[in-house]
């Protein structure tokens, strides 16, 4: 750890809360942004409440900060009910999506606020706030005003005046959102790494499921103000809960089969529904028609003449190329093919085989568990 590090460091060290959000449940006329909401989170925990829009993440954050009012339910701070304190005496910063900082004011003044409004003196709160924008690579851009600076730059100024009151509770409402690509990505590894290093229990809302698979500890999926999963990143991607999970984190394949004596015929082979993905996949009578879930990597594609698809479209993502394929029933699937493969040019006709058994059954629906969403019968690419 640098010089520098280290005396941003000693500028600001929280100590992260526990937070409990018990039962809560918030209706907006009929209805229920929040539906029996529960959740915990550790002492130093990043969690990422992930969802589509209208599902109740920013809801529930809101809650957390006091700027919102729950019809039932509690939410404890270390165990102590916070229902009776306003938002400025929570020990929580919060960074919003649309910056929020005064025009009118430089860097170190924004930053400076949270202090002030504090009673913290003059020279101590010029020298805090100095600190913590050394913290976030902003030293040099303490006496300019927002406009002067881009919008990667205010925003750490946002996360700066956040970090500055030395919250226990971090809230990040989508403050990546409004950024170019690149930004996103770089500011999302500063966050984290701040975020680990000072041991701020942070609460994350994102609808971008690569920004909450990669920053946090856990991640809860939301859905219609209930949750369908917390889990580890790694967990939701392998062994999803429901088929909302499966679709929402990822891509997925949504494969037609049929139900025969306990397995589903797929792709000329059949799968074990009673173990496929771990899961319980229901009672399906022989004969039912169902949507197996299948990611990319779990197909393979190969040249064939007498082959049932054609390869449609390719797509050069970095490590692998996926392959779209329209199968003889009008199905697309998405293949996942490593680069070192022979590639398979547009046009040819294909064969595409089941590579491993981790699926998942769904029934035969408009949206199989996600249509709230508009996914497809056929394939549920990446839902934003």
């Amino acid at each position: 750890m640098t010089t520098t590090q280290r005396r941003a460091d000693n500028a600001v060290q929280p100590r992260g809360a526990t937070v409990e959000l018990r039962r809560l449940r918030r209706c907006f006329g009929a209805t229920a942004a929040l539906d029996a909401f529960s959740l915990t989170l550790a002492p130093g925990e990043l969690v990422a409440l992930l969802g589509p829009s209208g599902c109740g993440k920013t809801t529930a954050l809101r809650v957390l900060a006091g700027f919102e009012t729950v019809d039932e339910g509690r939410v404890l701070l270390d165990g102590h009910d916070q229902a009776r304190i306003p938002p400025q005496k929570r020990d929580m910063g919060m960074v919003f999506q649309s910056y929020s900082l005064f025009p009118n004011m430089t860097a170190q003044d924004n930053v400076a606020f949270g202090l002030r409004m504090r009673k913290v003196g003059g020279p101590q709160r010029k020298q805090r706030a100095l600190q913590v924008l050394e913290m976030v690579g902003l030293e040099s851009e303490a006496q300019k005003y927002p406009h002067q600076m881009s919008g990667g730059q205010q925003q750490r100024v946002a996360l700066a005046r956040a970090l500055a009151i030395e919250p226990r509770v971090l809230l990040l409402d989508e403050p990546l959102s409004a950024l170019d690509a690149k930004v996103r990505v770089q500011l999302r590894e500063q966050i984290r790494v701040l975020q680990t290093r000072l041991k701020i229990t942070t609460l994350f809302v994102t609808h971008d499921q690569e920004e909450a698979l990669s920053m946090a500890d856990r991640v809860c999926v939301m859905r219609a103000g209930r949750i369908e999963q917390v889990d580890t990143p790694s967990a939701l991607y392998a062994t999803p809960a429901t088929p909302f999970v499966a679709e929402f984190v990822g891509t997925m394949n949504r494969i037609p089969g049929v139900v025969e004596d306990g397995r589903v015929r797929l792709l000329n082979t059949t799968v074990d529904i009673r173990t496929a993905a771990g899961t319980p996949q229901g009672d399906h009578a022989t004969g039912t028609a169902v949507d197996v879930l299948v990611r990319p990597e779990g197909l393979a594609v190969t040249a064939s003449p007498s082959g049932r698809g054609v390869v449609m479209t390719t797509t050069f993502l970095g490590s692998v190329t996926r392959l779209g394929v329209l199968l003889n029933d009008d199905v697309v699937v998405y293949v996942d093919q490593p680069n070192s493969a022979t590639q398979i040019p547009v046009g040819v006709p294909a064969e595409v085989t089941l590579r491993e058994h981790d699926v998942m059954v769904a029934d035969r629906t408009s949206g199989g568990g996600a249509s709230a969403e508009g996914v497809v019968p056929v394939m549920a690419d990446t839902i934003s």
